[in-house]
């Protein structure tokens, strides 16, 4: 294994380039999250290309992942809510597409990977409900950003903080 495998969530973080970091999206705990489970996916996707059965399975999952911080980034990037919402729309549907190809691939990748994947990328899933409704609502600019995650709707479950805890401390490879 190498060092990065031995990495948990904090850990990770910690190695992310300053420039990344330093930009006020890196604020934003759904683009964490998503460069996190990107990164994870790298190594699944990597095991997933390995079985000829999975082949294809593991290049829409590879896009799927990484659509999901490309997408919070763009949205984030855009001025109005409208257009800030469409985007983080679409890195909603990369979180739940991936969250299917993580089922599909479940053979290969093991129950305790796949499990892990799925309640992660549910994590991030809650969160991006919680930030549509949020932007529909709201119009500012980027310098008065207040990204809030404990006023959920009342019908949306928050996200539950301990099994996000648990998620990011050890997460398994394939």
């Amino acid at each position: 294994m190498r060092d990065w495998e031995f990495m948990n969530y904090e850990q990770r973080l910690k190695s992310v380039p300053g420039e990344i970091t330093g930009d006020p999206l890196w604020t934003v705990e759904a683009y964490r999250l998503a460069v996190f489970v990107g990164d994870l996916g790298w190594h699944d996707v990597t095991k997933l290309m390995r079985d000829k059965r999975t082949l294809e399975l593991s290049d829409q999952l590879y896009r799927a992942l990484g659509s999901i911080g490309a997408n919070i980034s763009e949205g984030y990037s855009r001025g109005g809510g409208r257009d800030r919402v469409r985007f983080y729309e679409y890195a909603l549907g990369s979180a739940r597409e991936s969250r299917g190809w993580y089922y599909q691939g479940r053979h290969v990748l093991g129950e305790t990977v796949v499990e892990h994947r799925i309640r992660l990328l549910t994590q991030i899933i809650r969160l991006l409900l919680t930030m549509v409704p949020d932007q529909r609502a709201a119009t500012f600019r980027e310098a008065s950003l207040a990204y809030r995650t404990s006023l959920e709707p009342a019908d949306q479950q928050p996200p539950d903080r301990e099994e996000l805890k648990v998620l990011l401390q050890n997460p398994p490879l394939p």
